[in-house]
């Protein structure tokens, strides 16, 4: 059974920066892909981040060049570094372990989804 946990939400200012992390155990982590989503209050859980097991990374638009991903096979755990932040990124944000590419773009693998870590963007 695949176990993720998410850590290091919380408030900061607009134009800040948060560190998240995501802990992963039950399956090999090096050989798995893990991605970030977040879920903005009253809107859709969207795909913000994810990375292959090679350490190719894909982002969604609004996050290029602000947000990174990284991964440390030896802890089994993912990060997501958020610089400039905006009030726009304000969400609780999810982490998935062990989804599939289709097209390019990763498909969440289902019930590998932590409880999500809330981040405030104060504008």
């Amino acid at each position: 059974q695949v176990q993720v946990v998410e850590s290091g939400g919380g408030l900061v200012q607009a134009g800040g920066s948060l560190g998240l992390s995501c802990a992963v155990s039950g399956l090999t982590f090096s050989l798995n892909a893990i991605a970030w989503y977040r879920q903005p209050p009253g809107k859709q859980r969207e795909l913000v981040a994810d990375i292959r097991s090679g350490g190719n990374t894909n982002y969604v638009d609004s996050v290029k060049g602000r947000f990174t991903i990284s991964r440390d096979n030896a802890k089994k755990t993912v990060y997501l570094r958020m610089n400039s932040l905006k009030s726009e990124d304000t969400a609780v944000y999810y982490c998935n372990a062990g989804g599939y590419y289709q097209g390019g773009r990763y498909n969440p693998r289902p019930g590998s989804w932590g409880q999500g870590t809330q981040v405030t963007v104060s504008s």
